[in-house]
């Protein structure tokens, strides 16, 4: 022999290693009593060959290793040795092996040995490889235990009384079934039966309680080896077995992991997947899981980090709970709950520090936490919790809230490798939940974004009744790039304007917001439709060239459309012109449908030098509904627009309903509740202002014709009951008639128009718009529009086909207004 040092038997074995050694029973003399088919397989004696001889046959000792006599006290001594031993093998070929001696106790206080040898050459193909499991073999703490054939143990070794926690002498003549519960020892007599039967080795695992750790059950892989005598028959059954625990419990904690990357985060709700945390916690890790989320998590609110010692917990809401007792979930816990831990609470101070914290015996009888909350305490001892987990939800230095795991059934405590289980797992939950934390900040923004960039209160004056829908694609955000706006102008007339961006998202209404903004300001211009859209498109092109030199920025809005209208409610005439949009649909009162031909135009910003923009001009009878859209009402991927559009008409076609029913009835015609595109819809149902509300005055072009137009003015005031506003019209009369008379030419008209508010336009066949003057003290005129601005609400000028109109409005008194 070689290599005689002890070595502690103290590794950890894998079981599918012993089935590779070959087994030899000595008597304490070294005489071969036992023999196995592996062992004449490996070194090609039989046992009719080997039982009864001196080990010493297969087994030469070196020339410089100690006597037989010798080594067997130093293997009484040490309780065993492992080593590597060279075998010779029965053609006279010497074998590299491993060779494993481990003492026996039998019944009558004798000794025996076992000797399990394996051939390091076929251990592995790789040098290192093999290295590693010799290593294993010769080191792992290995429980022997030898079984006549009727299975009553007759040889133990003290490994084997460790693993089972059962004295020696309460195995020897009694079966397994009396220091093993009864299934397990069903079990392994079944497999040990057909070992002695067939004489072939066999693995099974069982589970059982160790002596050195009483607070959970272990788990043992044992290996079984017919020894024969000298005429080959059956002698007893040998069983080897190893502790497998950390190898079972490495492959459970791999299957919870993997568990959790499929089971957690299968959503963007934070409150659904804390949820899904605490499903999967029970039962493979808990009997009992809470999930406790900081308050302001499922409004998208970033939580402070691990917070003072002297500050208050944060409070905390209820995202998930689980337990394997279903009536356990009525007592103390309950979803959505608001939570606010005690500050001398584990929880909070968990919160506070960030830290995990493992109570693996849990005392609910004492400690300030039970003072302050008795109710809440008493139910807790209710639910037979014997050891709890608590681990902080940390994402990006934050404390998101809490993970509380509890045990009641299961009697083994948590235990340290059971808090690096359950931190694993939180903290892949915690990139989910952190996932869900910046969708619900960036939901949160967009939705803002989109209340900020949609009209908050839709109304069309004194000109329309309007009603409005918007579905987007993006049902998640909420937000896309449709738009629609009504826009109040002078001379109560309404602009009516639907857009449409390309794509859909923060993106596209980030987008869409640059057109609405620049539209608004176009309209105050008081421009034709058909010009607003040419300057649109101008600055549509000027963003999208600024957007090219700054990659980073907002995504152009290149390809966007836009149809944009203006309602006089005085003449009933709409002026619309469009941008590459679908055309608006036209209900007369008598619930006929038209979609006006008009000049499609092209869609902004594509810079493709086509024909201008052209607006037309259509009479509308009072009560007519106008109908502006976006293409995803009328376009889906199954069917041709003109079933659409028919789609549409047919919706519409209802003289008597209200608008807000027809915005409703349209929808509900959409082929699903999930459009491809962004669908909006915004319906304006005509008014017209009666003949007496409007009054008008030609007038020559004369300084005289200022006497004339300021008196016809306060007599139209008196006749509507507005004479406290006499004094003021008078004098924005006076100054609008006169620049027009003083930088005006041909014609001069005066008109009052009263609606919401009181309207003086006056209009003159000069197309230059009037410009305020900043007159020094000593100047005698230049203050006209000055005054006109301090005396009214506010006002402007806008082109006209035979000139310009200069117009200015005045509040109504609430009298004036509800009559």
């Amino acid at each position: 022999m070689t290599n005689t040092d002890h070595t502690p038997l103290t590794e950890p074995v894998s079981p599918r290693e012993i089935p590779d050694a070959a087994i030899a029973m000595l008597d304490a003399e070294g005489t071969v009593v036992g023999w196995t088919h592996a062992a004449e397989k490996l070194v090609g004696y039989s046992a009719r060959e080997v039982v009864g001889r001196s080990a010493a046959h297969v087994l030469p000792p070196a020339e410089d290793a100690p006597s037989a006599s010798e080594f067997a006290e130093r293997c009484r001594a040490q309780d065993g040795w492992s080593g590597t031993v060279a075998v010779r093998h029965r053609d006279g070929h010497a074998i590299k092996m491993t060779l494993r001696i481990s003492l026996l106790w039998g019944q009558d206080a004798g000794t025996r040995w076992l000797v399990s040898v394996t051939d390091i050459g076929a251990l592995s193909s790789g040098a290192s490889d093999g290295a590693v499991r010799e290593s294993l073999l010769t080191h792992a703490p290995i429980g022997i235990a030898v079984y006549d054939p009727q299975l009553c143990c007759t040889w133990i070794s003290d490994v084997m009384e460790r693993h089972h926690g059962t004295p020696r002498e309460r195995w020897f003549g009694r079966r397994l079934r009396d220091s093993l519960p009864a299934v397990e020892a069903e079990a392994l007599e079944v497999v040990m039966r057909q070992v002695l039967e067939s004489g072939t080795t066999m693995v099974h695992e069982y589970r059982a309680w160790s002596s050195t750790d009483r607070r959970r059950e272990h788990a043992y892989s044992a290996s079984f080896f017919c020894l024969l005598d000298a005429d080959g028959t059956a002698l007893a059954v040998c069983s080897m077995s190893v502790d497998v625990t950390g190898n079972r419990r490495a492959r459970e904690r791999l299957a919870i992991l993997s568990e959790a990357s499929t089971r957690i985060g299968s959503t963007l709700d934070v409150m659904r997947t804390g949820q899904e945390l605490a499903d999967l916690a029970v039962p493979l890790l808990a009997d009992h899981a809470l999930v406790d989320l900081v308050e302001s998590v499922p409004f998208g609110v970033d939580p402070s980090g691990p917070g003072e010692a002297s500050g208050p917990p944060p409070v905390l809401r209820r995202a998930g709970l689980s337990s394997i007792d279903t009536g356990v979930l009525t007592l103390p816990w309950v979803r959505q709950e608001v939570i606010r831990p005690f500050p001398t609470s584990l929880f909070a101070t968990a919160l506070r520090t960030g830290r995990s914290y493992l109570e693996s015996v849990l005392n609910t009888h004492a400690g300030p936490w039970v003072d302050h909350d008795p109710v809440r305490t008493q139910k807790l001892r209710d639910t037979g919790i014997h050891s709890l987990m608590v681990v902080p939800i940390r994402a990006r230095s934050c404390v998101l809230g809490l993970a509380v795991f509890g045990r009641s059934e299961e009697p083994t405590p948590f235990q340290e490798d059971d808090l690096l289980l359950a931190e694993e797992l939180v903290t892949r939950a915690a990139l989910s939940l952190d996932n869900a934390l910046q969708y619900a900040r960036q939901r949160t923004a967009a939705l803002m974004l989109q209340r900020d960039l949609l009209p908050h209160h839709v109304g069309g004056g004194a000109a329309v009744d309007v009603a409005s829908r918007y579905v987007p694609a993006d049902m998640d955000h909420g937000v896309g790039g449709d738009w629609f706006d009504v826009i109040k102008l002078s001379g109560a007339r309404v602009a009516l304007v639907v857009g449409d961006v390309v794509g859909h998202g923060i993106n596209a209404a980030a987008a869409m917001g640059r057109l609405r903004t620049a539209v608004r300001t176009l309209a105050d211009m008081e421009l034709p439709p058909h010009e607003l859209l040419t300057h649109l498109d101008d600055t549509v092109r000027r963003l999208s060239e600024e957007d090219a030199d700054a990659p980073d920025q907002v995504p152009a809005v290149v390809g966007a459309t836009c149809l944009y209208a203006v309602y006089d409610p005085v003449t009933r005439r709409c002026t619309m012109a469009r941008a590459g949009h679908p055309p608006p649909a036209i209900i007369d009162p008598q619930g006929h449908i038209t979609f006006p031909d008009m000049p499609a135009g092209v869609p902004l910003g594509l810079g493709l030098g086509l024909a201008p923009f052209e607006s037309v001009e259509l009479e509308l009878p009072d009560g007519t509904v106008l109908a502006l859209y976006t293409d995803g009402l009328v376009e889906s991927r199954d069917d041709d627009i003109d079933v659409g559009l028919d789609r549409l008409g047919a919706a519409l076609a209802e003289p008597g309903a209200s608008l807000e029913d027809l915005c409703s009835q349209v929808i509900e015609t959409l082929p699903t509740q999930a459009p491809a595109d962004d669908v909006t819809l915004l319906l304006a149902r005509t008014r017209s202002l009666e003949p007496a509300q409007v009054a008008s005055w030609e007038l020559p072009h004369e300084l005289a014709a200022v006497r004339t137009a300021r008196q016809a003015a306060a007599r139209q005031l008196s006749e509507w009951g507005l004479e406290h506003l006499v004094t003021t019209a008078e004098l924005i009369v006076s100054e609008l008639v006169t620049n027009a008379i003083r930088y005006g030419g041909g014609p001069i008209r005066l008109r009052l128009i009263q609606h919401q508010l009181l309207t003086c336009e006056v209009s003159d066949s000069n197309t230059s718009h009037p410009r305020p003057r900043h007159p020094h003290t000593i100047d005698e005129n230049g203050r006209g529009l000055f005054l006109v601005a301090q005396l009214s609400r506010r006002w402007g000028s806008r082109s006209a086909t035979d000139g310009k109109v200069v117009w200015a409005e005045q509040d109504l008194p609430s009298k004036a207004l509800a009559a």
